[in-house]
């Protein structure tokens, strides 16, 4: 018996030309077979291969979030599991919450907030100002006597005051009823002496507050098959690291690259300090930039232009309170960002459509371009730029309106420059961006940013692993450096 080739293409004539003709091609749409079964011929229903877009398209733009740091910061390596670091505290002597039983017009006994085991640091013949805060009333003194200096009656919290004639401290100068008591702060401006005195007074020793933050390990992975690194798909892509030609199965090593550098910053903005009970979870967590600001820092719930500059210059006059640095940066929501151009619009209302062309170099073409990128306010200037990790709906862009008890965070004030502190490994005051990274680093590894291959694919050929495994990792903290300077806006 004669053996049977299956299928027969004895049908076929080729042709020396590329031409279709009814008896060069094959009949791909052959449905000889059963139910659901292609033919002989595969179930083919196009006689020419699919038209294909080898470029990828672009639909989301740049989708990385990372730079902030990188225009704020500084990055500089390690060693142990915990950094810390002293901030200065205020230079003069003021004491808030001062209480006193009976107030006269005469001599007064004031109790000062201090804990227990704690003197206040006020001498005897120190001059003082004791304002009440809600009125801005105020009177001059003199301390008579302090629970600080040796030999007195009086209890370490306590001073004894005595008005100074003609400036008055008489009960209505701070609005205060005689015996009602009440809050008010003092601070201290001066002293007065007899003369030929020769005094005792109370040294006052400076006091740095210190901070601490530990590093938190971030890793990531790609793997890619042996057998899919032998099946190649070529695409054009240009992605958002500069890449810019063809790539196979190293796109997506691509972007898990780019995605573990965008972690490498959130990281650095959203990480909390582990609050939970050491049995539930031993990872130490790390303070990001947002958990430090509401920790030390300032908090603005609810700026809208609708106020015009009214709450901004609350947030002026209360950096006057603190470092008072000049130049500063807004990284913004889109609303937010559109709330500061709204209210720089129309501080001046005497042009055409309400804009005052003279501010513009009398360009209207100037004036109509509402978005500013920089202004100046008292003494202070402001760099405003849109942040856009608050603006991609992948992340906090997501969130549009505020629940009842938890507010959006829309933008955040950073000074610019450098701040000076006390370094305890060096020994020594060093000066350092307000905010910077601190990596683990040593002789031995580094731990900036590390990436290794493992398995027995693509180079590596350290396991029996049938696959190419991509590994990242690093170990790294923020430290934000005089957070009472920083202001983070929140929606109302």
């Amino acid at each position: 018996m004669a053996s049977v080739l299956t299928p027969q293409f004895g049908s076929l004539i080729p042709t020396q030309v590329p031409q279709l003709l009814q008896s060069n091609y094959l009949q791909w749409n052959d449905n000889g077979g059963a139910a659901g079964i292609p033919g002989n011929f595969a179930d083919f229903a196009q006689q020419y291969l699919p038209e294909i877009y080898e470029a990828e398209v672009e639909r989301y733009g740049n989708r990385t979030l990372s730079g902030f740091l990188n225009m704020v910061g500084a990055e500089m390596p390690m060693t142990s599991d915990q950094v810390i670091w002293s901030e200065q505290n205020r230079l003069h002597i003021s004491y808030e919450g001062v209480t006193f039983a009976a107030f006269a017009a005469g001599t007064n006994t004031m109790t000062i907030p201090v804990a227990a085991g704690i003197t206040n640091v006020i001498s005897t013949n120190d001059t003082i100002v004791i304002i009440e805060p809600a009125t801005g009333k105020e009177a001059k003194a003199i301390v008579t006597d302090s629970g600080a200096m040796p030999g007195s009656a009086l209890i370490p919290g306590q001073i004894k005051i005595t008005a100074f004639q003609g400036v008055g401290l008489e009960n209505a100068a701070i609005g205060m009823t005689a015996g009602a008591g009440g809050d008010v702060k003092i601070f201290v401006y001066g002293s007065d002496y007899a003369k030929g005195s020769n005094p005792t007074r109370v040294s006052v020793e400076p006091v740095m507050t210190q901070y601490s933050n530990s590093p938190v390990i971030i890793r990531n992975q790609y793997v890619v098959s042996g057998s899919d690194t032998a099946q190649i798909g070529w695409v054009n892509v240009a992605t958002e690291d500069g890449t810019d030609g063809y790539l196979w199965y190293l796109k997506a090593e691509s972007e898990t690259r780019l995605r573990f550098n965008d972690y490498l910053e959130m990281a650095m903005v959203e990480g909390e300090k582990n609050q939970i009970a050491a049995t539930e979870l031993t990872q130490p967590g790390t303070q990001g930039l947002f958990a430090a600001i509401q920790e030390r820092g300032n908090v603005n719930v609810g700026f809208t232009a609708a106020a015009g500059l009214a709450d901004f210059d609350a947030i002026l006059k209360n950096l006057d309170t603190q470092g008072a640095i000049e130049e500063n940066m807004l990284f913004l929501q889109r609303q937010t960002s559109l709330d500061f151009d709204d209210m720089l619009a129309a501080i001046s209302a005497g042009g055409a459509g309400g804009v005052a062309y003279g501010l513009f170099e009398n360009s209207e073409d100037m004036a109509l371009n509402l978005g500013f990128s920089g202004f100046r306010r008292g003494s202070y200037d402001f760099y405003k730029t849109d942040w856009k990790y608050l603006n991609d709906a992948s992340t906090r862009g997501a969130i549009v309106t505020a629940a009842a008890d938890k507010n959006p965070i829309e933008g955040v004030l950073v000074p610019a420059g450098t701040s000076t502190v006390y370094d305890q490994v060096l020994g020594t005051n060093i000066r350092r961006p307000f905010l910077h990274v601190r990596y683990r680093a040593s002789q031995t590894d580094d731990r900036r940013m590390k990436s290794w291959l493992t398995g027995s694919v693509g180079g590596a050929s350290n396991s029996t692993l049938d696959a190419m495994e991509v590994n990242f990792l690093s170990e790294r903290c923020l430290v934000t450096q005089a957070a009472n300077n920083f202001v983070l806006f929140k929606g109302a």
